[in-house]
């Protein structure tokens, strides 16, 4: 006897399995669900910027030897940054327009990488024809697909890792670039010498073959590249996931609608990084003349904040994970900084100290700063507000560089310390700026790590509400639809108490199946 209510009253196919058909059970490392998996992917995003941060500190690695070899004062070596930076200014906001709306974050991807080669092949070659320009417009190339790279990189991660676990991501991704920018600083030099023992001399040839060798790096990681794309498509279709249909449309006037809190992030990154890599860039030279130290102690020196930054990247990424409190640990960041550009600047201590803490310092700034732009952006603009982020800072970067190697030239390391000096003062007053409109407005950046936890777990609790509400609303329309002749029989045939013959409740099977194969 078939019960009221019964079985041709019940959806042919629960709702899940529309969504998402069901599939076999999967090795742990291919499962994009488990843990394994995003492990591996989580490699590949390191691995990622591997090259592009091996090959960008090139010219500081070799600065004394480019500066030799192609007979250019420091204002010159230092346009080898700018022209990286010049693109940038522009092309990291579209960069991040392409992802979101264009390429998709696969694709990108693999162009940004693509660029990167090009670029470093292009900056070797001009090392080899013995045409400054030339590595000029290998750096230009170099640029396009390097900070465009970088805003994929951010993009993958908080696709992938959104949550509990994104400050500690960013430390790991952040961590694998500084190794590949220390590796760059204390073995380029060592190559440079084996390319001289070779060809018997020093000049631009030997610089050439160099920086050949190094683009290796780039090409490992557009490997990465490739192989990271495979498997992000892959993980969509096994969990049913919409490619970048937020059903929202991006314009670049949205910038206006930028909150004020993004925009003193936006202040913060672009002092604070203006008064690092710049001094990274020069720090070779200066710590010869400065502290006599020779080649290799010099390059050692200028390599401590990278080596300082590699391991102690993922734990402050675990520490501000675990406590929460983003700004002050960026205003703390931001302090040690000016203290040791203070030291480097007016004292003669060993430089090992001062070069210690702008490492602690670096390190934790960006595993508190650029998680904060997650917190303040809806997730459709976040390839869109990282690339702006990345825009305005290369703006900086690439200004500072002309400044600073002029200023060096004319006036010499004192006052080049004291304009780094005062670029961190700007900082430090945008971070107080961003502590009290947090305070004023509400915000959640300065929030602890357990009461944004909290929160989370009742917005996910309201969300899965509203869902269980949608689900009885459709049911209870589906109940509403008339029903077919066999379906009034049935249930009229149920309440007299009829015993209906069993092939007849196989017909209604095979019926429903057929309605579904149609």
């Amino acid at each position: 006897m078939v019960s009221p209510g019964g079985e041709e009253e019940r959806p042919l196919l629960d709702s899940a399995q529309n969504d998402c058909p069901q599939r076999k059970a999967l090795p742990a490392l291919c499962d994009p669900r488990r843990l394994a998996h995003r492990l591996l992917v989580l490699a590949l995003m390191c691995f990622l910027g591997f090259g592009s941060y091996f090959c960008y500190d090139n010219p500081a690695a070799l600065q004394t030897q480019v500066q030799r070899d192609m007979k250019v004062n420091t204002a010159t070596f230092m346009a080898l940054y700018a022209w990286y930076s010049w693109p940038n200014v522009v092309l990291c906001f579209f960069g991040g327009f392409l992802i979101d709306r264009v390429f998709g974050i696969r694709l990108g991807t693999i162009i940004f990488s693509s660029f990167v080669c090009v670029g470093q092949v292009i900056f070797a070659m001009g090392a080899l024809l013995n045409a400054f320009w030339v590595m000029e417009a290998g750096r230009f190339v170099f640029g396009i697909g390097g900070e465009s790279l970088a805003v994929a990189q951010n993009t993958y991660a908080v696709s992938w890792f959104k949550g509990k676990e994104l400050n500690l991501v960013f430390g790991l991704q952040l961590s694998m670039a500084r190794i590949g920018s220390t590796v760059n600083m204390n073995i380029m030099g060592w190559i440079y010498s084996r390319i001289q023992d070779l060809l018997g001399s020093t000049g631009h040839s030997t610089l050439g073959f160099t920086l050949m060798i190094g683009g290796v790096t780039c090409i490992f990681s557009l490997t990465c590249a490739l192989i990271l794309a495979y498997l992000d498509k892959r993980a969509e279709k096994i969990l049913c996931k919409e490619q970048g249909k937020t059903g929202e449309v991006i314009k670049l006037t949205d910038v206006k609608d930028f909150s004020l809190s993004l925009w003193l992030i936006f202040i913060i990154c672009v002092c604070y990084y203006a008064a690092v890599f710049p001094f990274i860039g020069l720090g070779k030279v200066f710590f010869i003349e400065k502290f006599k130290f020779s080649s290799q102690e010099a390059s050692a020196i200028n390599s401590i904040v990278y080596i300082i930054s590699a391991p102690m990247s993922p734990v402050f990424g675990f520490l501000v994970d675990k406590l929460g409190r983003n700004i002050i640990w960026v205003m703390f960041a931001v302090v040690a900084t000016l203290a040791s550009h203070i030291m480097l600047a007016f004292t003669f201590w060993n430089p090992w100290i001062a070069m210690c803490i702008l490492g602690v310092a670096y390190s934790l700034l960006a595993c508190a700063l650029w998680p904060m732009v997650a917190f303040v952006v809806p997730e459709h603009q976040l390839g869109t507000a990282y690339g702006f982020m990345q825009s305005i800072q290369n703006l900086g970067l690439a200004i500072i560089a002309i400044a600073a190697g002029t200023i060096l030239d004319s006036r010499g390391y004192l006052f080049l310390e004291v304009f780094f000096s005062a670029c961190i003062c700007l900082s430090l007053i945008a971070v107080v700026m961003l502590y009290f409109v947090n305070h004023l407005t509400g915000g959640d950046l300065n929030w602890s790590a357990k009461k944004r936890e909290k929160l989370q777990k009742l917005a996910a609790a309201e969300a899965e509400k509203q869902e269980k509400l949608r689900r009885q609303k459709e049911d209870d329309l589906a109940k509403l639809q008339p029903k077919n002749d066999f379906s009034l029989r049935n249930r009229y045939l149920s309440k007299l108490g009829a015993q209906l013959p069993n092939n007849y409740s196989s017909y209604l099977s095979a019926l429903a199946h057929r309605s579904v194969l149609k």
